[in-house]
């Protein structure tokens, strides 16, 4: 974790910043700020987000356990504060969440979508990967003519994984 942060559970009263966080991104698809409050509190064993000195949220990645695969964690969303970019905050709370989900909730698989032109999650989806030596395959999930409004790309899914299951307690 960059010095100066630390990972926390999101709570109800993070979601008005997170909502901006994902506003502000200019990348992501921006939810209504009340789904951000719901995420925070019905996803928040699955979220995570990384305070600054102050306790205010400075970057965030939300997710959910997939239903039918609940040993895998898809990553819906994660964003820095643009005075935060550039600090390795986003790895931090990939690496953060996924550590715990798997240690706490199981989870052998992460799941997300990106679109072929988000260079920074493609690097960041690839360079996760590649830390913890687990595979990545990719495929379209969403083609670009499934989605009402001209001009969206594909979402192409990267499935990484599997990762060891946590080491048994000792005793």
């Amino acid at each position: 974790m960059p010095e100066g942060f630390k990972l926390d559970t999101p709570r109800v009263e993070d979601g008005a910043a997170i909502w901006r966080i994902a506003r502000d991104s200019k990348a992501l698809d921006l939810n209504s700020s009340y789904s951000y409050l719901l995420w925070c509190r019905d996803f928040a064993a699955t979220s995570v987000v990384a305070r600054d000195a102050e306790g205010e949220p400075a970057a965030f990645l939300t997710g959910y356990l997939r239903p039918e695969r609940p040993e895998t964690l898809v990553v819906w969303q994660i964003a820095v504060d643009d005075a935060h970019r550039g600090k390795g905050l986003a790895a931090a709370l990939l690496d953060g969440l996924t550590l715990r989900a798997r240690d706490e909730l199981g989870i052998r698989y992460v799941e997300t979508t990106i679109t072929p032109d988000n260079a920074a999650s493609n690097r960041l989806f690839a360079s996760f990967a590649e830390r913890h030596s687990v595979p990545v395959t990719r495929e379209v999930l969403f083609d670009a003519g499934l989605f009402p409004e001209q001009g969206h790309e594909p979402e192409v899914l990267h499935l990484i994984g599997p990762f060891e299951p946590p080491a048994p307690a000792p005793g």
